[in-house]
């Protein structure tokens, strides 16, 4: 069963989908890893690196020519700059794995589909204990809430910890994150650890425990959200009434605020708008507003996605894939999730899709010139498949 690994092509994708450590395992199960030259040297992974642990190097179009199975970090879907050059090199059966952005655009995922690939897409994992090693969605959001701190700090005019000095003591920097996701309670733990006054926020009560488990302060609002998660552990999106409310609410909070990280996403949904212009009026000058959630249009009002813009004094971070500014270990995490599902996949060199399985049936996308999974068929309001016997 051979592996295919092409080299990231989306505008300032520093990360690759295998690194050399998780190599030896796949072997063990059967898989020859067939990488793109060149395809790691980004993230800090040498082409000799995967050459010591038995990989083999190639030209693009003969990792997609030999390969049986292609991982990809940002597929074709997610990758809507560059991406759709990998649709002639697919072969139909061809097994894809990634990031494919299923509730993007139903054109692109009828496109995957069209050519003929069975596609795997990664958004989908559920929130099991079994798939826990496989959530890449959880591993990248980790260094997205690492790294927006690090950002901020940068960007503040002011220092995170308190500190006592000859020149008189200097009060720690108040932060305020919106969305106690992965992303937001790292975000926490990291600003923390750089000594600042930390709250959060989040619609669904369970979040409070972890808030105050990693030392934040969890901001309650008389305010209950009807049904706040789903099944599968996710925020869901309430009406707007509800958001209208929760904005006057959060409002003094945020003006007290010198840092505020927004994480609030709905999957499948544009993200809300928690940060309205009037809120961004209130702030200090010289604070710092990081919006995670600015890709699906943002939480901040005032948020351009991939940029950075001030307004009001306030400066405003809008930038999309944080995780690529990482690209050494959020590589060494999504590889180990994937290795983790080439291994469920694939039994004694030969691909096995069980369909019974809950993590194979979740994450399937296309497969035989289809569009397969049943969430995203309902999302896009196409009829039902016949299931499979």
């Amino acid at each position: 069963m051979i592996v295919g690994v092409p080299r990231e092509t989306y505008p300032g994708e520093r990360r690759v989908a295998l690194v050399p450590i998780v190599l030896p395992g796949l072997a063990k199960a059967g898989m020859q890893v067939v990488i793109e030259a060149g395809a790691g040297v980004a993230a800090g992974f040498p082409d000799a690196e995967y050459a010591a642990k038995g990989a083999k190097l190639a030209d693009r179009a003969q990792v997609f020519a030999s390969a049986d199975i292609i991982v990809q970090m940002l597929c074709y879907g997610s990758n809507d700059v560059t991406g759709r050059a990998d649709l002639p090199l697919f072969r139909r059966n061809q097994v894809l794995i990634g990031f494919l952005r299923p509730t993007g655009s139903l054109t692109t995922v009828q496109e995957i589909a069209e050519a003929g690939v069975t596609s795997f897409s990664v958004e989908l994992m559920p929130r099991s204990t079994r798939a826990q090693s496989m959530d890449a969605l959880s591993s990248m959001g980790t260094i997205c809430g690492y790294k927006a701190v690090l950002i901020a700090a940068d960007t503040l005019p002011k220092i995170f910890p308190m500190l006592t000095t000859a020149a008189g003591t200097i009060t720690p920097a108040r932060v305020l994150v919106i969305g106690a996701g992965v992303a937001g309670l790292q975000a926490i733990a990291t600003a923390r650890r750089l000594g600042a006054v930390v709250s959060a926020y989040d619609l669904r009560p369970a979040a409070k425990e972890q808030v105050q488990s990693l030392g934040g302060r969890f901001v309650e609002i008389p305010l209950e959200a009807k049904d706040a998660q789903d099944a599968g552990g996710y925020a869901k999106a309430q009406g707007e009434d509800f958001y209208q409310r929760q904005r006057e609410l959060l409002g003094n909070v945020i003006a007290e605020s010198d840092v505020v990280i927004t994480a609030a996403v709905i999957p499948g949904k544009k993200s809300p708008v928690l940060v309205t212009e009037e809120m961004v009026k209130r702030m200090a000058p010289g604070s710092v507003i990081v919006d995670l959630a600015s890709e699906r249009g943002g939480n901040c009002e005032l948020s351009k996605a991939g940029e950075k813009t001030v307004a009001y004094g306030v400066t405003i971070i809008g930038y999309v894939n944080f995780a690529s500014t990482v690209p050494h270990h959020a590589s060494q995490m999504y590889a180990r999730n994937i290795a983790a599902f080439l291994n469920l996949l694939v039994k004694d060199g030969k691909l096995q899709i069980n369909h019974q399985d809950d993590i194979i049936q979740s994450t399937l996308l296309t497969q035989g010139g289809e569009i397969v999974n049943p969430r995203v068929r309902e999302f896009f309001s196409l009829p039902a498949l016949a299931v499979h016997s």
